[in-house]
C-alpha cells in the first residue's frame, strides 16, 4: 500500500471544488450569495458562452479589506462565522469559506474589492501549485468585482461533462431567477454575450413586488395567485400560491425560501403535496413563491455542499404550520377570487389589488385571506333542499348505512328519494350599481350537462355534477369530523411481520394511531398485531394501510393516510350521490346550486381535480365575432 501523503493545496482545493463547482451556475450561485452578504444593493452578472469563457459578477457592497485579500482565495477563511455558535445560527447565505478556492483552484480568478475606508482598490489573484495569492493596485469604485474565466481549463474531464452553451445559461438564468426572488432589496442585471438579458430594479413597494413576480414568474402566475401571510409559533410563511387551476405538468415553478436561502426539502415537499391534495388533478404539480421565516437557531444549514438542504430542529411544527395554512388558503378561495384573475387575463391588464395587504405580503390580484380555524359558512340550498335520485345503489351496506347516518344530521348534501328541490323565488339581474353574485344568475341549461350563467364579466358555464360532487363532498367531510372516526375492533387480529424499527416506532405513536382508529401492539420483536381498524375503512386492505403509516412516520414523523383513504371513499360517495347528467334542472335550482358554489371551500375544483366551471369574457365573445372592427 503507497504510504499517506499530504495533498497539495490546489488538489486539495479543487476535490473541493467537485462538491461546490458543478457547473458554470454553480459558480454564479456562490459569487452573488457572498455579494447579497456583502450587503449590495445592485448586482451585475456578465456571461461569456454560457459562462465558460468568462463569469463576471460585480456588486456595490461593502468590499474586501485590502490587509484580508490574502485569505480570500483561501480555503476557510471567513468573515461570517468565528465560533460554533455562530455556525448553529447562521444568517448570512455563504458561511463555508471554501467557494472562493474551489473557484480559483479550476479556473482563472481575479478578485478586485476596494472599501469605503479606502483611497484606492487592489485586486487578488492566485497562481502556481501552492497558489500563492499575488496582490496588484487597480482602479475600483467601492464594492467588489470577481472575474473567472476558462472554467474547467485544468480539469478536462469535468469540462466534457458540460453541455451545450444554451444549456448552461438556462442554469445560469435560474439560478440568477432565485436569487432576485429571494431579495427584492437588491437589482440585478444580467448579460450573456454583451446582451441585456434581464435588468431588475430593486422593489421595495408592493407594485415593484408584482412587477418583479410577473417578470420572473409570468403574468398568468400573478393573475392566478393567492397571497397569503400568516405567523403561528415564531414561524411566519408569507408569499403567493397559484390556483389549483393553474396546475402545471412539471414542477418547475416552485420557489420556496427560508430566511432568504432558497431550499428543496422533503418536507416541505410533502406538506405543500397535502394542502393541494384533493385540488389538483392527476400528475399536475401546483405552483408557488414562499418565504419562510424562523429563528436561525431552530434551522440547520450546514447539512449539504450546495447548501439547497436545510434541516429543522422541530420538522413536525414546520411542516403542520406550512401544511395547515397553505390548506386554510386554498379552502378560502371563492369563486371571485378565480373571476379577478380571468378578467385580468381576458382584458390584457393588470388586476386591480386586493385590500388589506401588509408592506411584506403585498396583495396583487387576490385576496390576502386571513388565515383561521373556522368553518367557512354554508348556505345549503342545493343540497339540503333536496337532490335527484341517484341512478344506481352503492354495493356495500356500510357505506351506505354511514351514508344515511351522515345525512341524518342535516349536514350532508345527498341524494334524497324527493324528486324536486324546493322552490327559490325567480331572481331578478342587479341594476346598475348593485352588487351581483360572483357567479351571476343562470339562464339556461345545456345538454342536461351545463348551466350557463349570466354575469357583468360575461358568460359562466358550470359543469354541474362536478360542482354538486364538490358541495356534497366538503359536507361529509365536515359531518365526519363532527361525529368523530369510530374504530371497529377485528374478529380476529391481523398478524404483521415489520422491522425491529416500524415495531418500534408502532410501539411509541400508540396514541397517535390510536387517534387515527388504529389499535396497533407489539407482540414480538419484529411482530404487530392490528386490533381494531377505523369502521369506515373495515372493507379496505387493512396491511397495506398499515405499512403505509408506518412508512409515512418513519419518513415525515406522521401520517395522514387513514385522512387520505377516508376522504376518497367519502370522494366516491360524493361523486354516487351528486346530481346526473341529463337531469333537467329548474332556474331557481341551478340559482341555488350557483350560491352554494360561492360559499363552499374548494368549489373550483371536484374531487379529482377537474374545474367545475370556467368564465367566457366578453371582451372574448367580441374577439371570436369580430366586434368592434
Amino acid at each position: 500500500m503507497p504510504h499517506i501523503q499530504l495533498l497539495s493545496p490546489r488538489l486539495a482545493n479543487q476535490i473541493a471544488a467537485g462538491e461546490v463547482v458543478e457547473r458554470p451556475a454553480s459558480v454564479v450561485k456562490e459569487l452573488v450569495e457572498n455579494a447579497l452578504d456583502a450587503g449590495a444593493g445592485r448586482v451585475d452578472i456578465e456571461i461569456e458562452q454560457g459562462g465558460v469563457k468568462l463569469i463576471r459578477v460585480r456588486d456595490d457592497g461593502s468590499g474586501i479589506d485590502e490587509a484580508d485579500l490574502p485569505l480570500a482565495l483561501s480555503r476557510h477563511a471567513t468573515s461570517k462565522i468565528l465560533t460554533l455558535d455562530d455556525l448553529e445560527a447562521v444568517g448570512t447565505l455563504g458561511f463555508r469559506g471554501e467557494a472562493l478556492a474551489s473557484i480559483s483552484s479550476v479556473s482563472r480568478l481575479s478578485l478586485t474589492s476596494r472599501t469605503e475606508a479606502q483611497e484606492a482598490a487592489s485586486r487578488v489573484e492566485v497562481e502556481g501549485r501552492d497558489m500563492d495569492a499575488k496582490i496588484s493596485p487597480a482602479a475600483h469604485p467601492v464594492g467588489t468585482t470577481v472575474e473567472v474565466r476558462d472554467l474547467f481549463f485544468n480539469t478536462p474531464a469535468r469540462r466534457k461533462f458540460l453541455r451545450t452553451e444554451k444549456t448552461e445559461f438556462n442554469h445560469v438564468e435560474e439560478c440568477i431567477r432565485r436569487q432576485a426572488l429571494s431579495r427584492f432589496d437588491a437589482g440585478f442585471t444580467l448579460r450573456h454575450n454583451q446582451r441585456v438579458v434581464q435588468s431588475l430594479r430593486p422593489a421595495e413597494s408592493p407594485l415593484d413586488k408584482e412587477r418583479r413576480i410577473s417578470s420572473l414568474c409570468g403574468q398568468q402566475f400573478i393573475d392566478n395567485a393567492v397571497v397569503i401571510d400568516a405567523e403561528a409559533s415564531g414561524l411566519r410563511l408569507w408569499g403567493w400560491v397559484a390556483l389549483p387551476t393553474f396546475s402545471r405538468s412539471q414542477a418547475d415553478l416552485q420557489y420556496f425560501f427560508v430566511n432568504g436561502r432558497v431550499i428543496r426539502d422533503k418536507l416541505v415537499a410533502h406538506a405543500v403535496r397535502q394542502a393541494y391534495r384533493d385540488v389538483l388533478y392527476n400528475n399536475r404539480h401546483p405552483a408557488f413563491v414562499l418565504y419562510l421565516e424562523v429563528d436561525p437557531a431552530t434551522v440547520d444549514v450546514n447539512v449539504h455542499p450546495t447548501k439547497h438542504e436545510v434541516r429543522f430542529r422541530d420538522g413536525r411544527l414546520v411542516h403542520d404550520f406550512i401544511f395547515r395554512t397553505l390548506h386554510r388558503a386554498l379552502a378560502d378561495v371563492r369563486p371571485d377570487d378565480h373571476l379577478r384573475g380571468a378578467v385580468a387575463q381576458s382584458f390584457g391588464r393588470e388586476p386591480e389589488p386586493a385590500a388589506g395587504a401588509g408592506n411584506d405580503a403585498p396583495a396583487f390580484q387576490s385576496q390576502a385571506h386571513q388565515i383561521s380555524g373556522q368553518p367557512s359558512a354554508f348556505s345549503g340550498h342545493f343540497g339540503q333542499a333536496g337532490s335527484p335520485q341517484p341512478q344506481q345503489e352503492w354495493k356495500a351496506s356500510d357505506q351506505m348505512a354511514f351514508y344515511n347516518s351522515l345525512n341524518e344530521g342535516g349536514g350532508v348534501a345527498t341524494a334524497s328519494r324527493s324528486e324536486g328541490f324546493t322552490p327559490q323565488p325567480m331572481p331578478t339581474p342587479p341594476q346598475d350599481g348593485e352588487e351581483e353574485p360572483p357567479l351571476g344568475y343562470a339562464i339556461a341549461q345545456l345538454h342536461g350537462i351545463y348551466i350557463l350563467a349570466q354575469s357583468r364579466a360575461g358568460m359562466i358555464v358550470v359543469d354541474m355534477h362536478a360542482a354538486h360532487e364538490r358541495i356534497t363532498y366538503e359536507r361529509m367531510k365536515r359531518a365526519l369530523v363532527e361525529q368523530d372516526l369510530k374504530s371497529q375492533p377485528l374478529l380476529v387480529p391481523l398478524s404483521l411481520a415489520v422491522s425491529q424499527k416500524e415495531a418500534a416506532l408502532a410501539e411509541t405513536h400508540g396514541e397517535e394511531l390510536q387517534h387515527l382508529g388504529l389499535q396497533i401492539e407489539r407482540i414480538g420483536p419484529e411482530t404487530l398485531a392490528v386490533r381494531q381498524v377505523p369502521a369506515l375503512l373495515r372493507g379496505a386492505d387493512t396491511e397495506q394501510l398499515v405499512r403505509d403509516v408506518l412508512a409515512d412516520l418513519i419518513e415525515h414523523g406522521q401520517s395522514d393516510r387513514v385522512e387520505a383513504v377516508t376522504h376518497e371513499l367519502l370522494g366516491t360517495m360524493a361523486c354516487h350521490g351528486s346530481v346526473r347528467a341529463n337531469r333537467q334542472l329548474t332556474i331557481p335550482e341551478m340559482n341555488s346550486l350557483l350560491r352554494d358554489m360561492e360559499a363552499t371551500e374548494r368549489s373550483g375544483q371536484c374531487n379529482h381535480g377537474r374545474p367545475t366551471w370556467t368564465l367566457v369574457t366578453l371582451s372574448e365573445l367580441d374577439k371570436l365575432f369580430l366586434r368592434g372592427r
